[in-house]
């Protein structure tokens, strides 16, 4: 590695090992302004401001008690979560192993276990008030199909949190392609006052990702309203 002139760009060489590919991800990663202030901020991952970019636009972390983190690892959301309401109590799921974090709750399984919804809620004293889902399938390299296989599981954490979550409470969930489908649109309509789609600076401008914010659950008889 060499840096160029201005001394502030890190300029990758090609190893012999090393892909073109790699050599491309491991320059973005090196040259990234937000993996750079994760390391300087102590969050484990960039991804740490694509949630705090969305909730200072949305504010749906203030005066949480209960919170679900979907597809914790690393763990930057859980972070944030913990720093900005500290008081709060956090379960995180993952089929990944996550580090310990203080005063989180941290379970090894896949979210789609039949097991899984009740592990979560067992590990709080009430039902949460936001679930937040950070989730995206294995790529395969297909566009179409990685972009379905992520919306099934988004489809899967917005019926869990209709199952769970407590009246007023709220749900984030990463989508792709500019946004929710309109089937999943309207389920989130049925359930939530208000549903919004936001692109967070963080997200890189060649990611398909957005997310997808809802606040004020209705309650679980409002699918029948």
């Amino acid at each position: 590695m060499s840096r160029d002139g201005g001394g502030l760009r890190v300029r990758v060489k090609t190893a012999r090992k090393r892909s073109a590919q790699s050599t491309r991800w491991l320059d973005r990663q090196l040259n990234d302004p937000y993996v750079k202030r994760a390391k300087a901020d102590g969050y484990r991952s960039r991804a740490a401001y694509k949630l705090i970019e969305l909730d200072e636009r949305f504010a749906f972390l203030k005066g949480k008690r209960r919170v679900v983190d979907l597809g914790i690892a690393p763990g930057g959301w859980a972070q944030v979560v913990r720093r900005l309401v500290p008081k709060a109590a956090v379960v995180g799921i993952d089929l990944l192993p996550v580090d310990g974090i203080e005063g989180v709750t941290i379970l090894q399984l896949d979210f789609m276990a039949d097991v899984a919804p009740e592990r979560l809620t067992a590990a709080l004293d009430g039902p949460p008030d936001l679930v937040l889902s950070d989730m995206a399938a294995n790529t395969v390299g297909h566009p179409q199909t990685d972009a379905l296989r992520t919306m099934g599981l988004v489809e899967a954490a917005l019926e869990f949190a209709i199952d769970v979550l407590a009246p007023g409470g709220a749900f984030v969930g990463k989508v792709f392609a500019g946004g929710a489908d309109t089937a999943l649109v309207a389920e989130l309509k049925r359930n939530f006052t208000t549903v919004k789609h936001a692109k967070p600076p963080a997200s890189r401008k060649a990611s398909s990702e957005w997310y997808v914010v809802a606040q004020g659950f209705k309650g679980r008889g409002a699918e029948r309203a």
